[in-house]
């Protein structure tokens, strides 16, 4: 591996040069969702950041085991189950479901393993014994927790102090508790709430131990990547790092890596404010592809903020890249010979170099999109309304194979072209409240007038659709394909 992929680690608080523990090979745990509800949009982000990161680390020539795991046993999944009279497993079950069904429709790649909390149990209850042998948990009263007072390197994650976080405590709100920062390893479970049985009684894992426990047993000690959304960053992978390696005595993660969040119009999403967007519904309406394109348009780092303009310039964008990749299948699937050309030989060199440069430099997405419109305006330049060449079939055979490298590693640009072309567009009339059914007779109309020469109703229908926002393209064929101006 070359010094040139750097990476933001959230440990070091800045871009590091990425390494491995093991040549050519990767090993990635990230936090999934706790499975009680169907997720919103924000809960998506994950998946289609680290989807997208694997498959660069796999274009970089890594071998990655990508494990993604579900939280099935937790204090709102016991609430939930509750509301809905059925077990913990039922509901668990039902929402792992309904999530695959949502992250099938993403249309990307699975992670190399999906554990469950409540598989590992007794990886859990191990780990934890270790902890105590090793003087650095304690039981009390059925519960187990950990003592922060024995890891001294408390806080090396996200910056804060015990001195400051205990400034917050006014009074011990447990007993049980040595330290009101101490956090719970095992705790008991009463009445009707789910348990196994342990060495402390009848009980469940705390959150925090059961990605530790699942990392441990299904990468080893000592990974390469721990993922997940910023929101994760204290107290859950803080916890991790403490728990972790007091066990093993050695660095939990090489990197830390943290996407970040999702607000609506500049708002944090919340249920008091109503405006909770569930992945579902957001796919249903729009598509998979916007979704995913809408996502990775702004750098993983940064917030990401939906509202109705910034998903119509997503659906914009798509559709002058899509239409550009059409245009190019059209050209390369005619019977003019492909003739290389030096110029655009270079000149794809040089695209191609700029984007594994925005890659290299902490996976600037938006850098490599920027570079991606370069290359449109480019072909564009040269294809639209313009007489098939050899050099020009050669620049598109090239242009698609950019984008079916790019694009598989990005998880985007796999849609039918023509099809998704006409999806978008209607999604466009949609946003802007224009009738499909009047687009298509006023085309209608003008194609025979075109026919007739009446050139004069011709213009005047076409001059009549580009006032509402259409934009016209007559075929050499005779026939007519339309676009939303945007």
């Amino acid at each position: 591996m070359s010094d040139s992929f750097k990476v933001f680690n959230s440990l070091g608080k800045k871009k590091e040069v990425f390494y491995t523990n093991k040549k050519n090979q990767v090993s990635m745990y990230v936090c999934g969702p706790t499975v009680y509800d169907l997720l919103h949009v924000g809960n998506f982000r994950g998946p289609i950041f680290f989807n997208f990161f694997r498959n660069l680390l796999k274009h970089k020539g890594f071998k990655v085991n990508y494990v993604y795991n579900y939280t099935d046993i937790d204090d709102k999944i016991i609430n939930r189950s509750t509301e809905q009279n059925i077990s913990t497993s039922e509901l668990a079950e039902k929402y792992i479901a309904e999530f695959e069904k949502d992250y099938e429709s993403l249309k990307i790649h699975k992670p190399s393993s999906t554990p469950r909390c409540t598989d590992h149990i007794d990886d859990i209850v191990n780990f934890i014994q270790d902890l105590i042998s090793k003087d650095f948990a304690y039981e009390s009263s059925g519960s187990v927790f950990f003592s922060i007072e024995k890891f001294k390197e408390y806080g090396k994650l996200s910056g804060k102090n015990t001195e400051d976080l205990l400034a917050g405590y006014r009074v011990n709100v447990n007993d049980d508790k040595k330290n009101p920062l101490d956090f719970v390893l095992w705790k008991p479970s009463s009445g009707n709430d789910p348990g196994w049985s342990s060495p402390w009684g009848y009980g469940r894992p705390g959150w925090h131990i059961e990605c530790s426990a699942m990392s441990s047993k299904l990468l080893g000690s000592k990974i390469d990547i721990h993922g997940g959304g910023v929101d994760l960053l204290f107290p859950h992978h803080e916890n991790e790092i403490a728990q972790s390696e007091c066990r093993s005595s050695t660095c939990f993660s090489n990197f830390w890596v943290h996407n970040n969040l999702i607000n609506f119009d500049n708002q944090k999403m919340s249920k008091s404010l109503g405006n909770i967007i569930k992945g579902r519904d957001f796919i249903n309406d729009y598509n998979s592809e916007v979704f995913k394109f809408l996502i990775l348009s702004v750098h993983y780092r940064s917030i990401l903020n939906f509202n109705q303009t910034i998903i119509n310039q997503s659906i914009g964008n798509l559709i002058k890249i899509y239409s550009a990749l059409m245009l190019a299948e059209n050209i390369k699937s005619s019977d003019i010979d492909s003739m290389q050309s030096e110029l655009y030989k270079k000149e794809f060199e040089a695209f191609n170099d700029k984007i594994e440069k925005f890659l290299d430099n902490d996976m600037n997405t938006p850098g490599v999109f920027g570079v991606f419109f370069d290359i449109v305006r480019k072909f564009n330049l040269i294809s639209v309304n313009k007489k098939i060449t050899g050099e020009s079939k050669y620049f598109a055979e090239n242009f698609l194979q950019l984008f079916s490298t790019y694009g598989d590693i990005l998880g985007l640009f796999q849609e039918s072209k023509q099809d998704f072309v006409k999806e978008l567009n209607i999604l466009m009339l949609k946003s802007k409240s224009i009738d499909l059914s009047s687009i298509e007779e006023k085309i209608l109309i003008r194609n025979k007038a075109r026919t007739s020469k009446n050139y004069e109703l011709s213009d005047k229908l076409r001059d009549e659709l580009l006032k509402e926002g259409i934009e016209l393209k007559d075929n050499p064929n005779g026939s007519t394909d339309w676009s939303v101006k945007i």
